[in-house]
């Protein structure tokens, strides 16, 4: 029977499997069968003799544990795969401290608080503490705890480290006394949360010799799934596991390392040699998944990394076809291929639309692909992640537009009237809603006269629903006079929301501010496309809540199909396969982040993002990169993304309008605009105390010898700002009311208001 087990293996596979003698590294390719290997090797120590019991097989999510139990049940039978011990590193931790907690001092039924108990507690202690919490956010507090526990820095040690140094540099001297409290609170209450079932596991094991025993005789065999995620506690506990008797088999690829905001540490499979004597390597090197173009341009990309485990993985698929880059003069334009593309490769192929993704460095990135799709009736889902339209501060922002275009909107009004916190809490805002219901009004007018409504609220109470009802009326009052994006871009900077999204640095509060930066773009490009399409020259805030509508109608999900185009970070990409895959936005500042590019640590980490975005296409990968792109309240100029020049250009075919098959826009030939300044953009964003709007521009950063409308004729082609190269179908009207139509390879035929239109005359 163990013959006809692994039988089903390749070389390299089988000899994985086999091998059991001591510490192992088995390092797997993308799409070469690492879960496979893992089952097998389960299945053929159970087949060796060893007890289910014994065997340790540790992951990171319930789901691939799930699957693993199932497949090597239908391996070696059921009943012996469900005495198995496997699960994430915290389910089964816990386990092992309810049965140990008398020795850590608590009690067996303890609590474990998630990730909303966790701030929830740490925003009481803020509270009880007297600190300032835009100073100390909770969000951000408890990250930086939880990141401090991830490397098994304990309150005492944090106080006397770097850490507490880096607070008090950063004017938060009190982090490290939330931490003591913060512990000591979950002591009292006998709770634990996630990461104190990796730090009190770390503890048990290395404070109590005894049962640090015991559990080594019980887990003779240790796996680890997906090693390159592990932190340092987690590596430290298997450590403890495992030294001694070496059996321990570890599988993960060092070039899907992709997670070092959440604690992940390439080091520990880069290092695992040196931590095991006489640990053996074993490779994985055969992708079943793409086809031999695609792992070829993925390997030409991941060779630049230094600090990596050498690896040739090759296919023994169909050649297939080259990547293919596809060069936008804008994001408009990007989306427009992408979906263009998705209907010329269904055609082509009968496939559908579940057979595409289309992946992005950050969430905010969304937007673009979701209004397009909603237009061209092309059906997606977002995996792992919200609309871009139901995102908490892009519907914080619509609320405040609403109220500012209709007052009266109860549910909007609810939504913000105490959001940046103003002092008006549930008990007022009860108050006000009786007196509405009471008295047949709506709760604005109540707000507009406190003291006629509400004679016995608080003086103080009534100065804050005044300053409210100024503030809104002052915005209401501009609505005939500025466009949708000034004054769109002034609610968001003096309600408040933008100190307050931009008062932190925080992972989530940095997705925060993309989001709220991509929602502005958007408006700006919604104004300005208006006035050019010659949809009127002043763009009301109520045209562009009236579009929105329209959008956000459709975010409802009715469940019908699972035929949908799948739009998601590459972060969330990892572990999946599609046949079509579009890496969109490969543009310096983008991709590789600009936050990531201050150590070659980072960078290469970068680097590893996008093969892991490459090698999840089994057919076709497409990637695209724009020229241009509404950003920050202006067109901002673009150079594509240093890594396209890592992919060997035998293996990369470039898609160009002009058919002479290169970029239009040197890669790498000088560094976007917006990186003139060395201090980030969302700190630019906020830098002034007194906000100002950012001011607009339209000049046209299009290389021509005659820019402007002087000589256009039926028949020239131009090359325009944002909807690329087109061909001149008609020209009609004279002075500022000249119009010209346009059919433009990608973007269909647009009429164009001349005195607005930004392009250049190419032939």
């Amino acid at each position: 029977m163990n013959e006809n087990l692994l039988e089903q293996l390749n070389d390299g596979q089988r000899a994985a499997v086999e091998y059991c003698d001591g510490p192992q590294l088995v390092i797997a390719g993308a799409g070469s069968g690492k879960t496979r290997v893992l089952t097998y090797k389960i299945a053929y120590l159970l087949q060796q003799g060893m007890n289910p019991w014994n065997i340790l097989a540790l992951t990171f999510t319930n789901k691939a544990a799930r699957e693993m139990k199932e497949r090597i049940g239908r391996l070696v039978g059921v009943e012996r795969a469900r005495y198995l011990q496997m699960g994430t590193f915290h389910s089964v931790f816990a386990r092992i401290l309810r049965a140990e907690a008398q020795v850590l001092g608590f009690q067996s039924n303890f609590t474990i608080y998630d990730q909303s108990d966790s701030r929830s507690l740490v925003k009481s202690i803020i509270k009880e503490m007297q600190l300032d919490d835009k100073t100390y956010k909770p969000a951000s507090v408890a990250d930086r705890i939880s990141m401090a526990k991830n490397h098994l820095l304990l309150p005492q040690a944090y106080t006397q480290s770097a850490w507490a140094t880096d607070d008090a540099q950063h004017k938060r001297p009190s982090v490290k006394d939330i931490y003591i409290r913060y512990c000591e609170r979950c002591r009292q209450a006998n709770a634990m949360d996630f990461d104190d079932l990796l730090v009190y596991t770390y503890l048990l094991l290395k404070q109590h010799e005894d049962i640090c025993h015991k559990y080594i005789e019980r887990f003779q065999y240790v796996l680890v799934d997906e090693y390159q995620d592990t932190n340092f506690a987690q590596q430290e506990i298997v450590l403890l596991l495992t030294k001694k008797h070496g059996r321990v088999s570890v599988v993960g690829d060092d070039a899907q390392s992709i997670y070092s905001f959440r604690g992940a540490n390439i080091d520990n499979i880069l290092d695992f040699q040196k931590r095991y004597d006489h640990a053996k390597l074993f490779k994985l090197e055969q992708n079943y998944r793409s086809t031999q173009y695609i792992v070829q341009a993925a390997n030409t990309l991941i060779r630049h990394n230094q600090r990596q485990i050498p690896k040739n993985v090759f296919s023994e698929n169909d050649q297939g076809e080259r990547l293919i880059l596809k060069p936008a003069y804008s994001d408009k334009e990007e989306v427009m291929i992408v979906c263009n593309d998705i209907k010329r490769i269904m055609r082509k192929d009968k496939c559908q639309y579940s057979d595409f993704a289309i992946l992005y460095r950050t969430n905010s990135q969304s937007r673009s692909f979701e209004e397009q799709m909603r237009r061209e009736g092309i059906p997606y889902r977002i995996y792992g992640g919200l609309s871009f339209y139901q995102r908490k501060e892009i519907k914080d922002v619509i609320a405040y537009y609403r109220v500012v275009s209709n007052p009266n909107d109860e549910e909007a009004l609810k939504r913000i009237i105490n959001y940046p916190a103003r002092g008006i809490g549930d008990t007022t805002m009860n108050k006000i809603v009786e007196a509405a219901n009471t008295h047949g009004v709506s709760l604005w007018t109540v707000i507009c006269q406190p003291i006629l409504f509400l004679p016995d609220l608080a003086k103080g109470t009534v100065a804050k629903l005044e300053s409210f009802h100024l503030l809104i009326e002052g915005w209401t009052s501009r609505l005939d006079k500025d466009d949708a994006y000034e004054l769109g871009h002034a609610i968001i900077m003096e309600s408040g929301i933008s100190k307050d999204i931009y008062s932190s640095t925080s992972p989530e509060d940095l997705s925060r501010q993309e989001n709220l930066e991509e929602f502005l773009s958007g408006m700006q490009d919604f104004v300005e496309g208006r006035k050019e399409e010659d949809m009127g020259d002043q763009i009301s805030l109520g045209d562009f809540l009236q579009e929105v509508a329209l959008l956000t109608d459709l975010d409802s999900d009715n469940g019908e199909t699972d035929d949908k185009v799948t739009l998601m970070t590459i972060h969330s990409a990892k572990g999946l396969e599609f046949p079509t895959v579009f890496v969109v936005g490969l543009e310096e500042n983008i991709f590789p982040s600009p936050m990531c590019t201050n150590t070659m640590r980072e960078l290469e980490e970068e680097r590893r993002l996008l093969y892991v975005a490459i090698t999840r296409a089994e057919k076709h990968c497409i990637l695209t990169c724009a020229q241009n792109r509404w950003r920050y309240g202006k067109m901002e100029y673009d150079t594509p993304s240093r890594f396209i020049k890592d992919i060997d250009p035998r293996l990369l075919h470039v898609e160009s309008e002009k058919g002479d098959g290169k970029i239009p826009f040197s890669v790498g030939s000088r560094p976007s605009s917006r990186m003139q300044n060395s201090r980030p953009v969302a700190t630019q964003f906020m830098a002034d105390p007194k906000p100002r709007l950012v001011p607009l521009r339209h000049e046209a950063p299009l290389p021509s010898s005659s820019i402007g409308n002087i000589g256009l004729k039926e028949g020239n082609v131009i090359e325009h700002q944002r909807f690329g190269v087109g061909t001149v179908i008609k020209v009609e009207g004279v002075g500022e009311n000249q119009k010209a139509t346009v059919e433009f390879k990608n973007a269909g035929t647009k009429q164009l208001l001349l005195k607005f239109a930004k392009y250049s005359i190419i032939g």
